[in-house]
């Protein structure tokens, strides 16, 4: 299988690794370090060597760090993972939420004396720096670039990563390198910009169409790159792992040792583009007034779907819905209290290994029943695995990487009869789905001039859920794409092409947690016959067709319009996914789409 169920981190190995973390740091004259889920590349996603904060506290979250002090050790995590913290790490860790307490606050209140913190320079952009330096004035703290000391005491860290790197076929990138190389050169130039550095992974991937498999369930190669203005590339990679793209890449672009890479850019005349949010700090220190922070150069455009990777994308999750499908009406068929949460992931994962273009999930599925369902973020174990009991929700979230799409898809499936409070709750969330699946908006809004019509309903009867409403998702890439999200903090203009999920959701602690995922990609929306005949508007299209849990819909407190979109949504399911199914499956499934 591609998902094992072993526990990576428990909570009683943090308090002895967190000694001698502080003993480190005593001894090279600190008071404090800063340990981030990152890795020098700044991407969401970083190997096993690099998941230091979860073998020093045992969090396994994709996003928070821990500033380690003498005294106190902080643990600071985002609304998504206020649960799971909470089972994850000793009670020598204290959680502290995310952003709504800031470091630059919280580390005067630990050291009113002021003091030395220690943080390793590529482990932060240059922006999460400085902003912390800008807080940190007139308190006495200084920051300050060292090694990295938790490497000091990981003894068994795991190697870099060193998979080989494969070409990304031209049907499905649906554009050159040597025509994105070109196109973003010319931006260059425009700017009156010398290079580019690139750091994300997937950036670099998308640039020279090729893909790698250096982070688990991300297709992406871990390198450098500088585009220079003319569309040459100096690519900072180990040689071995080219092996197969030395061809496909070409004369233009230059491969070097990454050890290179600092000199190269220390020599460098001119400005250099770079995005503040996502370069290392040292990186950006070396460039001094040479860097220009005007962005990572490949981000919208790899965000705005070309249609061969749309077009792919929707044939991928054709493929996928039918896997889908297969799972619940296989899960409908059993006993009731006969399964438990591995045997549901293990048996999804079998049906997509049964298309061929699969090449990994897109994530570790979550298959949380009951109180797990809660956890939004939640990962089954061996000791976590729970049985699905009467009464109870399962949230299923998961998603393929396949040759010509990603995916990604949440359903929430009642075990026998469900409460019905968690059934009102339910239909809450799906008509705020329903609500952002029939949007049609102008053309210049950003994820956070939307995103509350998905949290409408549940916040008209006291509730909400703290997570995003939805991420972009690349094309055989990461299923987190930046920068086009469904968020509050989103300032990111939507654009024709972009791939985002929608997705709302409710938890309740300790009782049970409901989301529903489609993906959808925006596009140019037909003009209305009422319509202002200036005003260009965008809509979506959407890619994931799997029913929705009839059984947890209170019909009652849906309105007609709503009632008709997903009568609609169902028979498009029928239609699409039903010849791709068993015959059992198809006969479950024409029962999950009848018409409301």
């Amino acid at each position: 299988m591609f998902q094992s169920f072993e526990v990576t981190a428990r909570p009683e190995q943090g308090p002895p690794r967190l000694k001698a973390l502080r003993e480190v740091m005593q001894a090279a004259g600190l008071d404090g370090f800063l340990v981030p889920r990152a890795d020098a590349h700044q991407g969401e996603y970083v190997a096993p060597r690099d998941e230091r904060l979860a073998w020093l506290t045992g969090f396994t979250g994709s996003a928070g760090f821990c500033a380690v002090l003498a005294d106190v050790a902080g643990v600071f995590i985002d609304g998504r993972y206020r649960t799971q913290v909470k089972a994850q790490v000793a009670d020598v860790y204290t959680p502290v939420p995310w952003p709504d307490v800031a470091l630059g606050a919280w580390l005067p209140e630990q050291l009113p004396q002021g003091g030395v913190v220690g943080f390793d320079p590529w482990l932060h952009s240059a922006g999460q720096i400085e902003t912390l330096r800008k807080a940190l004035r007139e308190t006495g703290i200084e920051m300050r670039s060292t090694d990295n000391l938790v490497d000091r005491i990981w003894n068994d860290q795991p190697e870099a990563p060193q998979g080989p790197v494969k070409v990304h076929p031209l049907e499905f990138a649906g554009e050159t390198h040597e025509s994105k190389r070109a196109r973003l050169a010319d931006d260059l130039r425009e700017d009156g910009q010398r290079a580019a550095l690139i750091t994300l992974p997937d950036s670099l991937c998308w640039l020279l169409n090729i893909r790698g498999s250096d982070i688990p369930r991300n297709p992406v190669a871990q390198g450098f790159a500088i585009l220079h203005d003319s569309g040459a590339v100096d690519l900072f990679m180990d040689d071995s792992k080219l092996i197969e793209v030395r061809e496909h890449l070409g004369a233009e672009i230059q491969i070097r040792p990454p050890d290179d890479l600092m000199p190269v850019l220390a020599d460098l005349e001119g400005s250099v583009r770079v995005d503040r949010d996502t370069v290392p700090f040292v990186l950006a220190d070396l460039l001094g007034d040479r860097a220009d922070f005007a962005g990572d150069p490949c981000a919208l455009p790899k965000a705005r779907k070309n249609p061969a990777e749309i077009e792919g994308a929707a044939a991928a999750h054709l493929r996928d819905g039918a896997a889908v499908v297969e799972l619940l009406a296989w899960l409908d068929a059993q006993p009731g209290g006969s399964l438990r949460e591995t045997d549901v992931v293990t048996k999804l994962e079998a049906l997509r290994r049964s298309d061929n273009a699969l090449q990994d999930i897109s994530f570790e599925t979550i298959a949380g029943t009951g109180s797990n369902g809660a956890i939004m973020h939640y990962r089954v174990t061996e000791d976590t695995d729970s049985r699905l009991e009467d009464g109870q929700l399962i949230v299923l979230d998961s998603g393929g990487q396949y040759l010509d799409g990603t995916t990604d898809i949440t359903r929430t499936i009642a075990i026998g009869t469900p409460p019905e409070e968690a059934c009102a709750a339910f239909t809450r969330v799906l008509q705020g789905m329903i609500a952002m699946s029939r949007l049609r908006w102008p053309v210049g809004l950003a994820g956070r001039d939307i995103e509350a019509i998905g949290r409408m309903p549940l916040w008209l009867a006291g509730q909400d859920f703290d997570h995003g409403l939805g991420h972009g998702v690349g094309a055989y890439l990461s299923v987190h794409e930046g920068p086009q999200r469904l968020s509050r903090v989103s300032h990111v203009p939507l654009e024709a092409g972009m791939i985002l999920s929608n997705e709302p959701g409710y938890y309740r602690e300790g009782a049970f947690g409901i989301r529903i995922e489609n993906l959808v990609v925006a596009q140019n929306a037909p003009p209305e016959s009422a319509g202002d005949a200036h005003r260009e508007m965008l809509n979506w299209r959407t890619l994931t067709f799997a029913p929705i849990d009839r059984c947890l819909i209170v019909v009652g407190m849906l309105t007609d319009a709503e009632r008709d979109w997903l009568n609609s949504y169902h028979a498009e399911v029928a239609e699409k996914i039903g010849p791709r199914l068993s015959p059992a499956a198809k006969t479950w499934l024409d029962a999950a789409t009848a018409p409301l």
